[in-house]
């Protein structure tokens, strides 16, 4: 089969066709490579991609996503053999909504709208996954968060579009009986992470001895899910359609206190941290805590890494390439 893999440069996205690739599959990758960090850091994963055994599976478009024309060019050209789509794709970030809400209109609201449209015009499709995010339940859902609790008062501008693109594929799948899944994905870390990320402002503040900024004095939780556990239950849902619309949560159902998470990074990199605190910024919320029972029981999600383990293969990651 072929699988269209949007946000192919992205953090996720890399780990995704990387998977894709290793097990036989034919990936089409789509990536605008955007300015919103280092771009140097996309193109460092997408060298993996085309240098590693099995590049000659990997086709790689640099494109937008909400670019219609384009993208229907190029769905168009694959359709014969296009079965699946993992969209990956969007303007992320809760604290650049702030500063630049534009982006979000056109990257997670056209974009997801161009890429509905390809799903209802493609004749063997067999399932359209995407990403949504835990930032749907805002500040009033009840830990653990439940996939049927109530999304409606978003903290965030990003927040909001990732609930909106949920209803779009809602509506989409609905009118045209397309298998559609949305995953809310939990804190999500690992090796070649994304740089607006605490963990890794937190681990480059670290080594180069500037303060690290507790938000809300440290007294925030996070269900950090390791980027392991996060392929592989894309993956598992990918391979698992269950016909109409779906959301779950991806996440590590083990909420860890930023203190916590500080002290095992700081271990890791063999340094303490210089501490900082600061208020609550606009936009964030207090804690996240994924209800996995819906993911487990349909595809088998099961989360196996702790921060202890997931930490410390970062910091020996960004310490090689960075070449500290």
């Amino acid at each position: 089969m072929t699988v269209l893999v949007t946000g192919a440069a992205g953090f996720i996205g890399s780990y995704i066709c990387a998977a894709l690739l290793e097990r036989g599959e034919h990936v089409v990758g789509v990536d605008n490579l955007n300015a919103y960090y280092d771009v140097r850091l996309k193109q460092y994963r997408l060298a993996k991609l085309e240098n590693g055994a099995h590049g000659n599976a990997f086709d790689f478009y640099h494109l937008d996503i909400s670019d219609r024309e384009a993208m229907t060019n190029l769905a168009h050209s694959h359709a014969p053999t296009l079965t699946h789509i993992v969209h990956l794709a969007a303007q992320a970030g809760v604290r650049y909504s702030l500063e630049q809400p534009f982006a979000y209109l056109e990257s997670n609201l056209a974009g997801q709208l161009v890429m509905l449209e390809l799903c209802r015009n493609l004749p063997n499709l067999r399932h359209f996954v995407y990403a949504s995010s835990s930032s749907v339940y805002g500040n009033n859902t009840p830990a653990p968060f439940a996939v049927e609790a109530r999304t409606d008062a978003p903290a965030s501008l990003y927040a909001a579009t990732k609930k909106a693109g949920e209803l779009m594929a809602h509506s989409y799948s609905h009118l045209y009986s397309i298998p559609a899944t949305g995953l809310r994905f939990f804190t999500v870390y690992g090796a070649a992470g994304r740089p607006d990320m605490a963990y890794f402002l937190f681990t480059q503040a670290i080594l180069e001895g500037t303060p690290v900024r507790l938000f809300n004095r440290g007294e925030m939780k996070r269900d950090f899910t390791y980027i392991d556990d996060i392929v592989a239950g894309t993956l598992a849902c990918l391979d698992t359609p269950r016909g109409g619309h779906r959301v779950y949560n991806l996440g590590n159902n083990n909420p860890v206190e930023l203190q916590r998470f500080l002290a095992v990074l700081e271990s890791s990199l063999g340094k303490k941290a210089r501490i900082e605190e600061a208020d609550m910024q606009p936009g964030d919320v207090y804690e996240t805590c994924a209800d996995i029972t819906a993911s487990t029981r349909d595809f088998g999600f099961a989360p196996r890494t702790p921060i202890e383990d997931g930490l410390p293969r970062f910091v020996a990651w960004y310490r090689d390439y960075y070449r500290i």
